[in-house]
């Protein structure tokens, strides 16, 4: 496997997503970027084998959700695979995160699925709220940023 150059927002009809595959998370430039682009719902689909790893994953997209303003979305696989070498074991809990403000859940979190259970997770997402909060919540994560004494910057290609 080798690492991608670009870093992209996708247009939707559900509004703007972008994705970063489970490591990807851990950084939060990536998710920053991905946000200054016009990024509401970020998707991180992740392979785990243990609670710690998935927690490490869980907990960076909930974190990414607050700092960026934005929904986080996770989600990864359960079960076993018999037949695949290496894939014997997973963990998974998939989950939908908010901005931690008062238009969203009290621990920020909209839903989730029992850990390790194959189901469907459905939930609505007000992209309005996103809105609300950036202009109006009681704090501002994405618009206080010190932009005078810091910036991140995309040094990979784009073609977006």
């Amino acid at each position: 496997m080798e690492g991608g150059h670009e870093l992209k927002v996708f247009e939707t009809d559900v509004g703007k997503i972008g994705i970063l595959v489970c490591y990807d998370v851990e950084f939060p430039e990536l998710a920053r970027l991905l946000a200054e682009r016009g990024m509401q719902i970020l998707f991180v689909p992740y392979w785990v084998d243990t609670k710690q790893s998935y927690l490490r994953v869980r907990l960076c997209a909930q974190a990414r959700a607050i700092e960026n303003e934005c929904y986080a979305v996770i989600t990864g696989s359960v079960g076993n695979l018999p037949r695949v070498e290496n894939i014997d074991i997973q963990y998974s809990q998939s989950a939908v995160f908010s901005p931690s403000d008062f238009a969203f859940p009290h621990d920020a979190v909209m839903a989730e699925s029992t850990p390790n259970t194959e189901m469907t997770l459905v939930v609505d997402l007000d992209l309005d709220l996103l809105k609300e909060v950036r202009h109006e919540g009681s704090v501002r994560n994405f618009r206080d940023r010190r932009l005078d004494l810091y910036k991140v910057q995309w040094l990979g290609r784009r073609r977006d």
